[in-house]
């Protein structure tokens, strides 16, 4: 997880983005020489001309503060995931504003145990409310913080003020990058604006096939209910009047209480481990093989997301050689027409679900 669905260099147009001037591209590359990855190596030395070419446009002092503010907060934010990349992680989102003693409250920081539990981290926002008691019951040593400095209602919480793992935003575009980036699934509570925000910006990735896949769960306990009307509007509006299609409600699952959403977070990487994009191939990586009538079960119940040829059970695709630790895991490899990603989700869910039997 974190890293780009790409191949290795040789699938890259052979082109050269240069400052212009020979003499400056070659002081570039040589100040690079000592970086090995010859991909690396490319990727940092586009990264440098565009910073010169920036100089060159004339850019204003506020575009340069933005890119130089951006680039620095993600270089720092990677830094300090980088050691925990292959922990699972899951994104809490909620209300800032309510108090331990509401229903959710509890609910998030039992939510955070089970998950932590499990073996998975907590990323949230670090403020109070939902944040605070996602990292209450996760406990700080499983807890990351993404903090955005606001002139109110945003200080860190007890649990990770002071930890290393607490990473201060000042743009909120380099935060949601970093919820994406740095975790597997995403779970909404009760919240406000920034709630709906996050859940629609993750919603609409996976849509759009920009993430991988990943469960969207809604929480409400079995008396709020508060999710109720935002799910009835989407159901009767969005469907309705083809907004959005019917098989994207399965982008997206409830869960009534904590135990339910850690099941549905669990159960999605049953069986199912991540997902690779490799030209028209969609390469679905296994935790464990299935057996060749599922596969074949498979084929006949999702020929509808399959441009050509047919699904077929194998190995590793040489494109995904830069991902080793990944190698000897199973795939289920097909060619996907990259557009139904509702009923991609339903064939992991399937598949989770044939793996169990």
């Amino acid at each position: 997880m974190g890293r780009l669905p790409v191949g290795p260099l040789k699938k890259f147009p052979a082109r050269v983005y240069s400052t212009g001037h020979s003499s400056k591209d070659a002081a570039i590359l040589k100040l690079l020489s000592e970086f090995e990855d010859p991909f690396d190596r490319r990727l940092l030395a586009e990264l440098m001309t565009s910073a010169y070419r920036l100089g060159m446009d004339r850019a204003s002092t506020l575009d340069l503060k933005i890119i130089n503010t951006a680039v620095k907060e993600l270089r720092y934010a990677f830094n300090v995931f980088r050691p925990y990349r292959r922990i699972r992680k899951v994104a809490v989102f909620g209300s800032a504003r309510i108090s331990p003693r509401h229903p959710a409250f509890v609910m998030a920081r039992e939510f955070g145990q089970q998950m932590a539990a499990a073996g998975w981290m907590m990323i949230t926002g670090a403020a109070s409310g939902i944040m605070r008691a996602g990292h209450e019951g996760a406990g700080r040593a499983a807890s990351f913080g993404l903090n955005i400095r606001l002139p109110f209602e945003q200080d860190a919480n007890r649990v990770i003020a002071s930890d290393e793992k607490l990473i201060n935003c000042k743009y909120f575009f380099t935060r949601k990058l970093l919820f994406i980036k740095e975790s597997h699934a995403t779970v909404l509570l009760p919240g406000g604006f920034g709630t709906l925000d996050e859940g629609f910006e993750c919603l609409t990735l996976i849509q759009t096939g920009k993430s991988e896949p990943r469960p969207v769960v809604f929480v409400h306990g079995r008396r709020s209910y508060f999710w109720r009307p935002l799910l009835k509007f989407m159901n009767e509006r969005l469907v309705r009047e083809g907004m959005i299609s019917s098989g994207d409600r399965s982008l997206y699952a409830v869960a009534h209480s904590a135990e339910e959403a850690t099941q549905e977070v669990l159960k999605f990487y049953s069986v199912y481990h991540s997902m690779r994009t490799v030209g028209h191939w969609a390469v679905l990586r296994l935790q464990q093989p299935l057996a060749e009538p599922d596969v074949a079960r498979l084929a006949r119940e999702f020929n509808d997301i399959v441009i050509a040829g047919k699904f077929r059970q194998g190995n590793a695709l040489p494109e995904e050689s830069d991902e080793p630790e990944l190698e000897g895991l199973p795939r289920i490899i097909f060619q996907f027409n990259r557009r139904s990603y509702g009923r991609l989700m339903e064939l992991i869910r399937k598949i989770n679900t044939l793996g169990r039997l």
